[in-house]
């Protein structure tokens, strides 16, 4: 019997997991590709690769591939298709498999496989990340702002870090990787803040319910017009929450090298933006959708620039409140 040769990106070329990742992104997030440009070209790939084992594992979880049901074939078995916890385990075998340098079937896992050894990702950076699906998949509701956090955490802040690493941050420099868990905290809350309608309407909820129960507003009943009002007086505290986390992470891009900088700085201007609109537009928030246009992208990415070779970055008004510290070991929760 021949054994399955053990190598990184289980046996695949790199050249082709990075032409399939970024296919991957260029399929799944414009501005994700954009941004990456900013990066020197190795950093781009691995951003692509690492990208590309993110969607995949969310797809899988929502048994979707670019919002299409997934077929038999996707390398999943069918009865796994059918229950979203069998899906989750699907994901930690193909990814343990992947840190393991073993072929998986799939370039998204493989990819992984191939960052790992390239970067340094560790089996628990990728298992924190995955938390954050089996939150989802457990239809797990924050009842504190910790809870919040924590949430946040697992599907931001995380890979947040994991980002850090692509970028070389070594693993002895735990306030810099502090930091770039931040600037993933600040990104999902500002994502909670403009999706917070959407998000009722699918039966989820990342508010608080210490929040809304101060205001007497039902998980359920967010989209109601009689409670936008109410909805929008909490704005404001998560916004709040965004800016001091944004503004922590800037202490620690101060470190990284300038490309490296200028990319997380843009990023950090183009997501803070986002809770900005939802904060000014106040009510009419939840109107429409809140984008962040090609024009004012290029802006915040020349002023990034100008920031970037500045590189003076100010610590937040207040301190930060909750750290990465508080969320791991991920057991218990």
């Amino acid at each position: 019997m021949r054994s399955t040769p053990v190598r990184a990106g289980g046996g695949r070329e790199r050249t082709a997991l990075v032409a399939s990742a970024k296919a991957a992104i260029s399929e799944g997030s414009h501005s994700f590709a954009a941004a990456s440009r900013l990066f020197d070209r190795r950093t781009r790939e691995r951003c692509w690769l690492f990208y590309a084992w993110c969607r995949r594992c969310d797809d899988i979880v929502d048994a979707q591939h670019a919002g299409h049901p997934l077929a038999e074939n996707d390398h999943i078995d069918a009865e796994l298709l059918k229950n979203a916890e069998d899906r989750l385990q699907a994901i930690r075998v193909l990814t343990r498999r992947a840190f393991e340098r073993q072929p998986t079937a799939d370039p998204a896992f493989d990819g992984l496989g191939l960052l790992a050894e390239e970067c340094g990702l560790t089996p628990d950076m990728a298992e924190d990340i995955i938390a954050g699906f089996a939150l989802d998949v457990a239809e797990w509701r924050p009842r504190t702002e910790g809870d919040l956090m924590r949430y946040c955490y697992h599907v931001a802040g995380a890979v947040g870090i994991a980002m850090a690493k692509i970028m070389g941050v070594p693993g002895d420099d735990g306030d810099t990787l502090d930091r770039a868990c931040d600037l993933g905290l600040a990104f999902q809350l500002a994502n909670i803040a403009r999706d917070v309608i959407e998000d009722d309407a699918n039966g989820r909820c990342y508010i608080p319910t210490d929040w809304l129960v101060e205001l007497d507003l039902p998980p359920g009943g967010l989209a109601w017009p009689q409670n936008r009002e109410k909805l929008a007086t909490l704005m404001p505290r998560m916004i709040a929450l965004m800016e001091r986390y944004a503004a922590a992470s800037r202490l620690g891009a101060a470190r990284l090298a300038f490309r490296q900088r200028w990319a997380v700085l843009a990023a950090a201007r183009i997501y803070t933006d986002i809770g900005h609109k939802v904060l000014a537009a106040a009510a009419q928030a939840w109107d429409r959708r809140i984008v962040v246009t090609r024009r004012e992208k290029l802006v915040h990415v020349a002023r990034a620039l100008r920031e970037a070779l500045r590189n003076k970055p100010e610590a937040p008004a207040e301190p930060i409140d909750w750290t990465r510290h508080d969320f791991r070991p991920v057991a218990g929760w």
